[in-house]
């Protein structure tokens, strides 16, 4: 007897541009997807349910219980886990052919490019999933610099936006000929102070999701730069073209600068979007500035078994691959250290008592 069940895949090989040609772009595809927070958890899915063969999943953070209002991947048993680590684990299940690196890391302009395969096995698209500006001009410069697609979005209270910047032809805007510089820190509305709503990240890591795969499918250079901007309350959802947006000054795709991914700026927030939780970050690796050629960083990691051990006489303990959690109930705080040497103090907003909590533990 033959097996006549359709492909995994069938529906979506029937679109235009796409058939088994396209699916097998899709099963040797790399995409890295960089924050798997509200929009990156949702970009993570819709490609692994496409069958693009290669993910790399990078955040800093553990799933917290307000993340589940937003966050699709994780649910209650996830608490307490680096995201990446939850992440990986729900994906396998929905997609066991998919393979999917978890980095439980803070990019910084130190590790992104070992952190994100450059030099190893080039992603073919670079899915911004953040929630701060330092990060996204970080990538903007990789992007630029290597030649890679990078998919931005963001999303705030009941919309957001996403553009996508490409460099074929190489007049099209980047990041920083649309905004040439970060907005000052507090000027914005974030998280923590408007709200967000859940199918309004969907949205919009959907409209990432379909960029990213259209850019592996390679049928995404005709169409012309734009802003997408949707609003889910007010029903709105407007094309604003960037034709004309690109800079002939711009200090990143024309005159080849990189501050962010040279070092020049920190792209480790300290006090983290949202939370009652301050980072506390290693040492950065001092490089020179950045080219096409430069080899990966070194990356640090720390024996969690041992430190595990350690910490059973301080309060509860919990160790997963890539972090250990201990929960101090004196000091009314739970610390999450991470094999990369990164520190979370959840339970306060003070950076001077947090590394106190913190020194308890690490010395």
């Amino acid at each position: 007897m033959t097996d006549a069940r359709p492909d995994r895949y069938h529906r979506q090989m029937l679109l235009p541009g796409w058939g088994a040609a396209g699916q097998q772009r899709l099963a040797q595809a790399h995409a890295a997807i960089v924050g798997v927070g509200a929009l990156g958890s949702v970009i993570a899915e819709q490609l692994a349910r496409a069958g693009v063969g290669t993910l790399t999943l990078v955040d800093r953070d553990i799933v917290e219980l307000t993340n589940l209002q937003r966050q699709f991947l994780y649910a209650m048993g996830d608490l307490g886990s680096p995201k990446v680590e939850a992440a990986r684990a729900r994906l396998t299940q929905i997609n066991p052919d998919c393979r999917i690196y978890a980095e439980a890391t803070d990019l910084r302009a130190d590790n992104a490019e070992a952190v994100l395969g450059i030099h190893a096995q080039r992603p073919a698209v670079i899915i911004d999933g953040t929630d701060n500006f330092e990060t996204r001009y970080l990538l903007n410069d990789l992007a630029v610099l290597h030649a890679i697609p990078l998919v931005y979005g963001g999303a705030l209270a009941t919309g957001g936006t996403q553009m996508t910047v490409l460099h074929d032809p190489p007049s099209r805007p980047c990041l920083r000929c649309v905004e040439p510089d970060p907005p000052p820190p507090g000027t914005l509305p974030t998280c923590d102070t408007a709200g967000v709503l859940g199918p309004a990240t969907a949205v919009i890591a959907s409209i990432q999701a379909a960029e990213a795969i259209r850019i592996i499918l390679g049928l995404a250079s005709d169409t012309p730069p734009s802003l997408v901007q949707v609003d889910l309350f007010s029903g709105q959802f407007r094309r604003m073209s960037l034709a004309g947006a690109h800079d002939p000054a711009c200090p990143c795709c024309v005159r080849r600068q990189f501050p962010y991914l040279a070092g020049t700026h920190d792209t480790s927030e300290r006090l983290l979007c949202g939370r009652n939780t301050v980072q506390i970050s290693p040492p950065a690796v001092s490089r020179a500035p950045a080219t096409p050629a430069a080899p990966p960083a070194a990356r640090r990691t720390l024996d969690l078994a041992a430190l595990a051990a350690r910490t059973q006489s301080l309060g509860p303990t919990r160790h997963t691959a890539q972090s250990v959690s201990v929960t101090l109930a004196q000091e009314a705080a739970e610390v999450t250290i991470f094999a990369d040497g990164r520190i979370l103090v959840s339970g306060t907003t003070d950076p001077a008592r947090a590394r106190a909590i913190a020194a308890r533990i690490m010395g």
